[in-house]
């Protein structure tokens, strides 16, 4: 019986990995169908969110019936807690792809990103997929390292979000008001997705070491 239980708590790891390598895909291919105007993509990204929401009700279902049926206490207690928020976070971080995918479906066959921006927009993507990478590699090994390491990625993602403003508050801004809001969302889009993916990481942190990421940093300074 306590082998199929440690069975299961394993089952927690592994479907969270799943959800980060789908978050991914949405991320990527939200942010192709946001800069190119691909239409395909974006119905591709909001119709594959059914699958990060259909894990994310399964993983929820699982820590019920575990809490209920064997109690869990100590770090299994965390394990199941933390697998549940890291769970929601992903099931966010999916969601905001799909903003991203549709807005490039509300501006087909227009591209939403005007060229002065689109390099912009690009390293926010790549920044946000390897955030949601080392989120799982996270929750695969457990590596509070790499865990600590969101923190730098988050704050490059902020850096291009307040870059992204700098445009569109510049007097040579000249593409009206409808990409400007489309901009502003995006970037508030990538943002938010970046924080969900430090939350998650933070969350492992705390899983292994019972100790929040703050604490470990000001140990060790």
């Amino acid at each position: 019986m306590r082998d199929a239980y440690h069975e299961e708590l394993d089952s927690l790891s592994d479907r969270l990995v799943e959800m980060t390598r789908l978050v991914r895909s949405a991320m990527a291919r939200a942010v192709t169908a946001l800069l190119d105007a691909d239409l395909r993509l974006s119905e591709e990204v909001i119709s594959g969110d059914e699958h990060i929401n259909k894990i994310d009700v399964e993983l929820e279902e699982t820590v019920f019936d575990l809490m209920a049926r064997q109690q869990p206490v100590a770090g299994d207690l965390r394990m199941v807690i933390t697998a549940l928020r890291m769970s929601g976070d992903l099931e966010r971080m999916g969601d905001l792809a799909v903003h991203i995918a549709k807005t490039a479906r509300r501006r087909h066959p227009e591209t939403a990103v005007p060229p002065e921006l689109q390099a912009t927009v690009l390293q926010m993507g790549q920044i946000a997929e390897r955030m949601v990478a080392k989120a799982g590699s996270v929750i695969a090994s457990k590596d509070v390292e790499l865990g600590l390491e969101l923190d730098a990625d988050d704050d490059a993602m902020d850096r291009l979000h307040r870059k992204l403003f700098d445009i569109l508050l510049s007097p040579k801004w000249k593409h009206g008001v409808e990409p400007a809001v489309d901009i502003t969302l995006a970037g508030r889009y990538f943002e938010r997705f970046a924080d969900h993916a430090v939350v998650v990481a933070e969350n492992v942190v705390y899983l292994v070491t019972g100790q929040r990421p703050e604490d470990i940093v000001d140990d060790l300074t």
